[in-house]
């Protein structure tokens, strides 16, 4: 299996390469939404997410690594850092920025700009925590011909906490552990169960009004 898909890889580096990225960072959103434990999925969500990356950046990262690798050729520790701090400061911000604007216009929010501008440089610190190493074993080991597939394979994790942040995060590290680990009070019980407790103790009364005889 891993050799017909090098060899499909090699025949067909774009398409191979583009599909693979844009499958996997639409994952990132299905894996978001069924993790957040919603009742229904939210496909719609989720093709917005895959459009954006499908349309800008699988092909993207596809161009980008030939252009590094083209600028800066060969695995020597002197071109790997080159790359990857071109990488680092010019495609990361520019890929994060494009997600929070894309998928908001596709959204048909007002302000495209909104969670740009309360998120982008969250996230990019947050990213910082985790690209350097990953695009550092992608430049040093991985043949050109697969890189934007192994992006992807990255970009499943990364899409993931993207997601998350868009809808209810901050783009910090911190959120995305505590949504995942949520913490827990004094009594053993999670702020998540709390909160749920609490609502369902408050739906009886909703929907009612009291009134106080007159005097």
């Amino acid at each position: 299996m891993l050799k017909l898909f090098l060899r499909h890889a090699r025949r067909f580096p774009w398409v191979t390469n583009v599909t693979l990225y844009g499958s996997l960072f639409a994952g990132g959103d299905f894996v978001h939404q069924w993790f957040s434990g919603r009742e229904k999925i939210e496909w719609r969500q989720t093709r917005n997410v895959a459009v954006v990356a499908f349309g800008f950046h699988g092909n993207f990262n596809f161009f980008w690594m030939r252009f590094l690798e083209r600028r800066f050729p060969g695995n020597s520790a002197g071109m790997v850092m080159r790359k990857l701090f071109l990488d680092q400061t010019t495609a990361a911000p520019l890929a994060t920025s494009v997600f929070y604007t894309a998928v908001s216009f596709l959204e048909g929010k007002e302000d495209i700009m909104e969670d740009w501008r309360e998120k982008f440089l969250n996230t990019y610190k947050t990213g910082l925590m985790f690209w350097p190493f990953m695009q550092f074993l992608n430049f040093a080991l991985v043949p050109l011909y697969v890189r934007t597939t192994f992006t992807g394979c990255c970009a499943f994790v990364w899409a993931t906490f993207l997601c998350f942040s868009r809808q209810t995060g901050d783009g910090t590290a911190g959120a995305a552990l505590a949504w995942i680990f949520p913490p827990e009070d004094n009594e053993g019980e999670s702020a998540k169960e709390k909160v749920e407790s609490n609502d369902k103790v408050d739906a009886p009364n909703k929907g009612t009004t009291s009134f106080k005889p007159m005097q």
